[in-house]
């Protein structure tokens, strides 16, 4: 239940340095200070990526990492622009996104080569058998090193970055994010590997082994990879979605989905051994299913979240923070995309900015009150509700305006208005009596 008066006042500004009993705050030490642990996190990736740049170009040669680089990155922009599309209702910031790109491409790649060479060439003295040991180290070992290496981002963005990680859309987006910058990395490798092939083959054009890599790799199953961390982000973002009591459920949630996403990954891996024509049955009756069915629940899950922010946001309208038409623009993409760029064509860039960092806070805060309202919000509630409101009130001046246009242009019927939650009017309880004329003033008392 929101916490707010029914008339809202200005918020307070800062606090100052008192502590909870009144006393001053105490000073972190000095490995808790923010720019130790981002520098730290810098440097180790930093570093993996030289490593892992020395290895791949030592496997492929210059000309084979050069090439595979170029190929390799083509996909890359595409999943990025299809995660962050399905993140736009209440999107995550830049850097966890560079963080989880820059961790499977570089930290998780680095695992992943270093433990699948060693494990692999273990087998293979202890068994004497090579050929084994290739197909073991494909099909059961390096499942399980990458997809645990994968999800050691997943697992840091929701211990340490928890209000950015708030259910399922946010533990795909993360966990996509994170494989894509892995599969970048193992594509490099495979296609330059391929080249250097070819250089001593002689092949070119389509019979070429780099055209074949890269058909495979490239353009029949970029989403491999991300498909299979996606299991594991579903499983943080079903936990995410926990009560902070359920600590049982909150840990055996991503185990699970981390075992499902090695069980799909060894079984694609394995597909080649399954006979002739084993890897494109396994990748047309089991991987193109797959991707269409989490296609769907992601997409699903976008559109639940938008009915959320339309239920829980007229408490707000009630209490006299939001405007009455705000609920149903901050619960349609195409009423907050005519938001923006009412502000963009009227104010410049940075009203529209401005109205999109009031979206993303909106729908946060109606998340807050669902999390709330259904007894899995932390013990914070109330100090996060009034941030979220604080940072509303700082920028209504400018979204406020754009909202009510945007809700009145997007309405299905123009003619007919929308529902203000709590308000009689002549259409009966919960509707006005009329639209609002064009010059409508939302702040006129």
């Amino acid at each position: 239940m929101a916490s707010s008066p029914p008339y809202p006042t200005q918020p307070p500004g800062p606090q100052g340095p008192a502590g909870p009993a009144g006393g001053t705050l105490r000073h972190p030490h000095w490995w808790q200070r923010r720019w130790v642990r981002y520098g730290a996190l810098i440097t180790l990736l930093a570093l993996s990526g030289l490593v892992i740049l020395a290895l791949v170009r030592q496997q492929t040669g210059t000309d084979g990492f050069l090439v595979g680089l170029g190929l390799a990155v083509l996909p890359v922009p595409l999943l990025i622009a299809a995660f962050r599309w399905l993140d736009r209702v209440e999107p995550g910031p830049w850097r966890n996104l560079v963080f989880a790109f820059a961790w499977g491409a570089c930290a998780a790649a680095l695992i992943a080569i270093v433990a699948n060479s060693f494990a692999t060439k273990w087998i293979a003295t202890a068994t004497a058998d090579p050929s084994s040991a290739d197909t073991l180290g494909a099909t059961v070992i390096a499942p399980v090193v990458e997809e645990s290496a994968k999800a050691a981002a997943v697992l840091l963005v929701f211990l340490f970055r928890r209000r950015d990680f708030t259910g399922i859309v946010d533990g795909v987006v993360i966990a996509g994010i994170t494989a894509t910058g892995f599969a970048f990395t193992e594509n490099i490798l495979y296609l330059g590997t391929a080249f250097g092939t070819d250089q001593i083959t002689g092949d070119r054009g389509i019979a070429s082994v780099t055209a074949a890599t890269f058909f495979v790799r490239v353009i029949m199953s970029p989403f491999a990879h991300p498909l299979f961390t996606v299991l594991t982000g579903i499983g943080f973002g079903i936990a995410a979605l926990s009560a902070p009591r359920q600590h049982v459920r909150r840990v055996l949630l991503p185990l699970g989905g981390l075992l499902l996403a090695m069980s799909m990954h060894a079984f694609w891996n394995g597909s080649s051994t399954f006979g002739e024509y084993g890897f494109f049955a396994v990748y047309g009756t089991f991987m193109v299913p797959a991707f269409g069915l989490l296609t769907w629940l992601v997409i699903w899950t976008r559109q639940r979240e938008l009915r959320t922010v339309r239920e829980e946001l007229p408490a707000y309208v009630l209490a006299g923070w939001l405007g009455p038409g705000e609920p149903f623009a901050l619960g349609s993409m195409k009423a907050r995309r005519m938001a923006r760029d009412h502000a963009r064509h009227h104010l410049g860039k940075p009203a529209a900015r401005a109205v999109a960092q009031y979206e993303a806070y909106a729908t946060s805060l109606a998340f807050l009150r669902h999390r709330g309202r259904r007894g899995r919000a932390g013990a914070d509630f109330v100090v996060r509700e009034g941030e979220l409101l604080a940072e509303l009130w700082h920028r209504r001046q400018v979204a406020r305006p754009a909202l009510e246009y945007a809700a009145r242009a997007s309405a299905p019927v123009a003619a007919t208005p929308w529902p203000v939650y709590g308000v009689q009017g002549a259409y009966g309880y919960g509707y006005p009596a009329g639209p609002y004329p064009v010059a409508h003033n939302p702040y006129r008392t």
